[in-house]
């Protein structure tokens, strides 16, 4: 079945189409007027605002142990560090500019209003990794650090594929593209952050690294939101764009999902292994597992992995720790670092 070429919305269109019953996902003829009042899709509101009440900036936590602590990690502590940091630095570069390229064809305003704020919250990480390692280490060992993705094979694997996801909708816009984007997004903000996530929270638990932690935290936050907008985009094209959910191409997004999964165990072992306190690579196994059926099922489809449909008991601790409003106060400074306004979103999707 043939897909329909997307059309770049117009930045100035007095001809679109004001009533909501005609707005759509992809293919509407939008004036790109911000309307808060007139939504079809009534989710965008809870939506945003649980984004405009994350708000935070890297530099209200405190890194000065994280500076004391990072010179005494394990070897493979540090290596580990160094490398996920690496990882999720490049990942957010690449999202910050992705957004954009896909807004473009999104004819929803309200769902480009949150595309837009998912990308200042992108750049927001971006700094909190650079203010992480500028707080930690010299500038020499910072842009060896930023650049690891260039030099370590397992990390350029990693970024080529969603990359090339990325890069197929720049060179061919249309419905297919887009969905294989869409779920590469998915991908990224659901699976390929997470053995990273818990590493910098194993840290913490073993009294390491607190700052780098909660600046974690307030990003997982954020990433949660990002899928939340993500997996609702996706199910709403599923109501509107059947032709782009054939059995055919749901098996290919499964099988992307599936490849998601099994680079970031793969991943994970790579760079965590057996040799991090408090983490091993069974533990890394079934965690990814777990939340690849997670992802999966949230999109309205059925279970990756017969075996791992339960949260594994020995990783119960991870959700305690990606709370971000479980810790209240800044240690050193007193100060209220998770604002009460905020709620945290259950990782449930």
């Amino acid at each position: 079945m043939d897909i329909k070429k997307l059309k770049k919305n117009a930045l100035f269109n007095p001809s679109g189409d004001t009533e909501v019953r005609l707005r759509r996902i992809i293919g509407g003829k939008t004036t790109n007027l911000n309307d808060f009042n007139n939504m079809r899709y009534k989710w965008v509101s809870d939506w945003y605002r649980q984004a405009m009440n994350n708000f935070w900036i890297p530099e209200e936590i405190n890194l000065t142990q994280d500076a004391k602590d990072y010179p005494n990690l394990a070897q493979a502590e540090r290596a580990a560090y160094d490398k996920i940091l690496s990882f999720l630095v490049f990942l957010d570069s690449l999202q910050s500019n992705n957004l954009p390229a896909i807004s473009e064809y999104i004819t929803a305003n309200e769902v480009n209003l949150c595309l837009h704020i998912q990308a200042f919250q992108e750049c927001v990480h971006s700094q909190s990794y650079s203010y992480m390692l500028d707080s930690i280490c010299s500038p020499e060992e910072r842009n060896d650090i930023l650049y690891q993705w260039k030099t370590d094979e397992h990390l350029l694997k990693r970024n080529t594929f969603v990359g090339n996801c990325y890069n197929e909708f720049q060179e061919s816009q249309d419905g297919f593209t887009l969905m294989k984007t869409l779920i590469a997004n998915f991908i990224l903000e659901g699976i390929y952050f997470y053995s990273g996530f818990m590493f910098f929270y194993n840290l913490s638990r073993n009294g390491k690294m607190s700052g780098s932690a909660q600046e974690i935290r307030y990003i997982n936050r954020d990433e949660n939101t990002h899928l939340w907008l993500f997996r609702n985009i996706i199910l709403e094209l599923k109501k509107e764009e059947p032709e782009l959910f054939t059995p055919q191409r749901i098996k290919l997004y499964e099988e992307m999902m599936r490849e998601g999964v099994r680079q970031e165990i793969e991943w994970g072992q790579y760079v965590i292994g057996d040799d991090i306190q408090g983490l091993n690579r069974t533990m890394i196994n079934d965690y990814i597992h777990y939340l690849g059926n997670l992802r999966w099922k949230s999109l309205g489809f059925g279970v990756l992995y017969e075996e791992h449909q339960k949260e594994p008991e020995s990783m119960h601790w991870v959700a305690q720790y990606s709370n971000a409003n479980t810790v209240k106060t800044d240690f050193f400074e007193a100060k209220s670092t998770a604002y009460a306004k905020s709620t945290a979103l259950e990782d449930d999707l």
